[in-house]
């Protein structure tokens, strides 16, 4: 999305003095050979399985991106932004698909309508166990150069009848005004921790939980923000989170200076105050990302580690104990595993775009754009070494 020509409004927050020492939230080894663009020289990520959710034809909507996978009652389900052919165009609508097996899909059904002005793009999922949460990223029509947005929810019972979209809200009722990152997640104690994206201006923002439909309750946490570049939007974005063996949530982000690095952020205090993020010296693509942990703890990190703007090779990560990042293998890779773009559009490339990832059963599901045209997922097995710590 593009940023807006305001002054932020959660300055206090961005600001705010925190209660914490900044370090070095973790390292990663020096695990890729950029002499090797398509592999990074790494191995193939054992038993990984790829599968189409939804693939274009020439009638059909050819940009497509964003997309966020979510398990629910028994089925997988899939949201993602599209348009005829150009990234965040008038036509732009999120639609959604779910699957009984993480392989055969069914048609794509749209969660939003061409209402205008402005456009809707998808803001990921989360549930409660009885009760599907869509968030819906809310972009109103830009004036005098000012682009601003909020976020809506749906829900569902069933999957298939959604209620009328409502207003995302902060802990006091009032609306989040704000862009939720498609990367919603649960510590162990149940808390709820992302980012929204705040206005005026995309000022990425660490929020925090206790409402286990994540529909109200949402709390800013406290964070002293890098200098940007640009007065309108922050030098962090789009970030996913993990956390440590030590109970630290490390949160990642974009590095929209063009380090084409990692920025990390830590709380050690369950989301409430985090560090000033700092850069990690691990390659990144200045792309979305995602992080999480695996059941036994062990933490991941699903980027493109080109070091360039390449979004390629899908590359997973690990961590014993989200302190020190020693292993990397390959999802997808780029030669001839990348197909080819087959449909021109405006801010159309190559490439595994905006990674999200969710366990569902017995698997690791990563979900990615490839192109910003084919909806697809890589899938590992949990018992194929992804987890350090074995019976």
């Amino acid at each position: 999305m593009k940023p807006a020509r305001i002054i932020p409004l959660l300055l206090s927050v961005a600001l705010a003095s925190c209660d914490q020492v900044d370090d070095v939230p973790f390292r990663v080894l020096q695990l890729f050979d950029h002499g090797q663009p398509e592999t990074l020289g790494l191995p193939w990520a054992a038993g990984a399985e790829t599968f189409t959710i939804f693939s274009p034809g020439k009638d059909d909507n050819r940009y497509n991106h964003g997309v966020v996978l979510f398990p629910f009652k028994g089925m997988l389900y899939a949201q993602w932004q599209s348009s005829a052919a150009d990234e965040d165009a008038d036509d732009t609508q999120v639609f959604y698909s779910r699957s009984a097996d993480g392989e055969t899909w069914e048609k794509p059904s749209p969660l939003t309508a061409k209402t205008g002005p402005g456009i809707r793009t998808s803001g990921g999922w989360w549930s409660d166990g009885q009760t599907l949460v869509a968030y819906i990223n809310v972009w109103p029509e830009t004036k005098n150069g000012v682009r601003v947005g909020f976020t809506e929810y749906v829900t569902s019972v069933d999957g298939t009848n959604w209620t009328r979209p409502q207003d995302v809200k902060y802990y006091d009722g009032r609306p989040v005004l704000g862009i939720i990152e498609q990367d919603v997640h649960a510590l162990p104690g149940g808390r709820l921790i992302t980012a929204f994206h705040i206005q005026p201006g995309l000022t990425a923002t660490p929020f925090y939980n206790d409402d286990p439909l994540g529909i109200s309750g949402w709390t800013p946490g406290e964070m002293r923000h890098l200098p940007s570049s640009d007065p309108y939007m922050s030098r962090e974005l789009e970030p996913g989170w993990f956390y440590r063996n030590d109970g630290a949530v490390v949160m990642i982000f974009r590095d929209q200076q063009g380090t084409f690095r990692k920025l990390a952020s830590v709380s050690r205090d369950n989301g409430l105050t985090w560090t000033t993020p700092v850069v990690v010296d691990t390659p990144d693509s200045r792309s979305k990302q995602s992080a999480g942990n695996l059941p036994d703890g062990t933490a991941f990190m699903v980027n493109n580690p080109s070091g360039n703007r390449s979004r390629w090779p899908l590359v997973i990560t690990l961590s014993s104990d989200g302190f020190l990042f020693d292993r990397a293998y390959l999802l997808r890779s780029g030669g001839d595993d990348l197909q080819p773009l087959r449909y021109p559009g405006r801010y159309k490339s190559k490439g595994y775009s905006y990674p999200k990832s969710v366990i569902w059963g017995d698997y690791l599901y990563v979900s990615y754009a490839t192109n910003k045209e084919d909806v697809e997922l890589t899938r590992i097995k949990l018992d194929f070494g992804l987890t350090y710590h074995t019976d």
